[in-house]
């Protein structure tokens, strides 16, 4: 067992107890919460949680430690961990490492010991706050002033941080898909090459001219941290590629901007989807699909629309709250999902959208031989 005691302060005053193995320095982020029960080390690399201290609400995480082989990116992204108990003894044939060895590691500070479930509810009742993991009984007045200096998620564009630097290629074979890195799990990557595609990662800033200059068969709009809005050269650009007939798939933050540049706008979700257990119904036939979610902002909108967005249309929407969950252009061959068909959180409902994919590109393609 840990012995320094630790807590987690969040903006609104409340904090939690805790213990933490080695003292480190306050780490401040955005405090969320995971409803997946597995998956962690995914979870911790996925670069949409840059800036997010994770709760999770499993009662004990680490049992299967870690791998080399389900890194989401290059390193944890995440600013910390809370979680009730955490396993230092990993039982796993896949495991190279234990969980809380690998985050001490990477400089992620991890707070067990606490009442996740009551850290929970608070989140659900209040919203996702900022806040601090930081050593000691209890919250000082230069921690607070601390917290109350950190930047707050809503304004902020972390997709040019979380994006590669230069771009690279995947794959031999099949449509050439651009792909852009706004913080893109690796696991996307695999699976559009998996579904017979030639992929080529840009990053974030990638303009219009530079994605043409590569001739591809479609562009695909990638996950990734902070606020849609905040990230204008993004918006413009897939405004001007997308209206141009490139067949165009967006996933998660991807469905975002696509929302942004037809017109619609984004809202801040009061605690976000984040789990692999998120019901979201097809509207077009009623079908339910289990699927794993991850973000904080969405298209603001309904089943009956998308306003500010006439030529946009809505999908798919989330059974627990309502909010947007797909959209496809009455015209464009251009439709994105706020959730994630790469994760596949037992369940493989929402798979059949990379096949979509290619259909469309396909598609475009037959009706433009020359450019095929």
């Amino acid at each position: 067992m840990t012995d320094h005691p630790a807590f987690v302060l969040l903006e609104d005053g409340t904090w939690f107890s805790g213990t933490t193995r080695l003292p480190a320095g306050p780490s401040f982020g955005e405090v969320v919460f995971t409803t997946s029960l597995t998956g962690y080390q995914e979870t911790f690399t996925d670069p949409s949680y840059l800036g997010q201290i994770v709760v999770m609400t499993a009662p004990m995480i680490g049992n299967y430690g870690v791998n080399d082989s389900d890194m989401e990116s290059g390193k944890p992204q995440i600013r910390g961990v809370v979680v009730r108990e955490l396993s230092r003894t990993p039982s796993n044939w896949r495991a190279t490492g234990a969980l809380d060895q690998w985050l001490q590691a990477a400089g992620v500070p991890v707070i067990e010991g606490v009442d996740t479930r009551r850290l929970t509810r608070h989140i659900r009742s209040r919203g996702a706050m900022r806040g601090v993991i930081a050593v000691g009984s209890a919250p000082t007045a230069d921690v607070v002033a601390q917290l109350g200096a950190s930047p707050s998620m809503e304004g902020l564009d972390l997709a040019s941080i979380a994006s590669v630097k230069e771009r690279y290629s995947e794959g031999h074979d099949g449509p050439h898909v651009v792909a852009y890195d706004f913080g893109m799990k690796r696991n996307i990557v695999r699976m559009l090459v998996a579904a017979g595609c030639r992929v080529t990662v840009v990053p974030a800033k990638t303009t219009p001219e530079e994605v043409r200059s590569l001739d591809p068969d479609g562009l695909f709009l990638a996950n990734g941290p902070g606020d849609p809005a905040a990230i204008g050269y993004a918006i413009a650009n897939i405004r001007e590629l997308a209206s141009s007939g490139l067949p165009t798939f967006g996933i998660c933050l991807g469905c975002q901007l696509v929302g942004l540049a037809f017109g619609g706008r984004t809202v801040k979700l009061s605690y976000g989807h984040r789990g692999g257990n998120h019901p979201v119904r097809e509207l077009a036939t009623g079908r339910v699909l289990i699927t794993a979610q991850n973000h904080g902002f969405a298209v603001e909108g309904s089943a009956d629309g998308i306003p500010g967005a006439p030529d946009l249309l809505p999908t798919y929407v989330n059974l627990n709250d309502g909010t947007v969950e797909g959209v496809r252009h009455k015209a464009l061959p251009v439709f994105a999902v706020q959730y994630h068909p790469e994760a596949s959180p037992g369940p493989h409902d929402a798979y059949p959208h990379f096949g979509e994919f290619l259909a469309l590109m396909g598609a475009a393609s037959a009706q433009n031989p020359a450019t095929s």
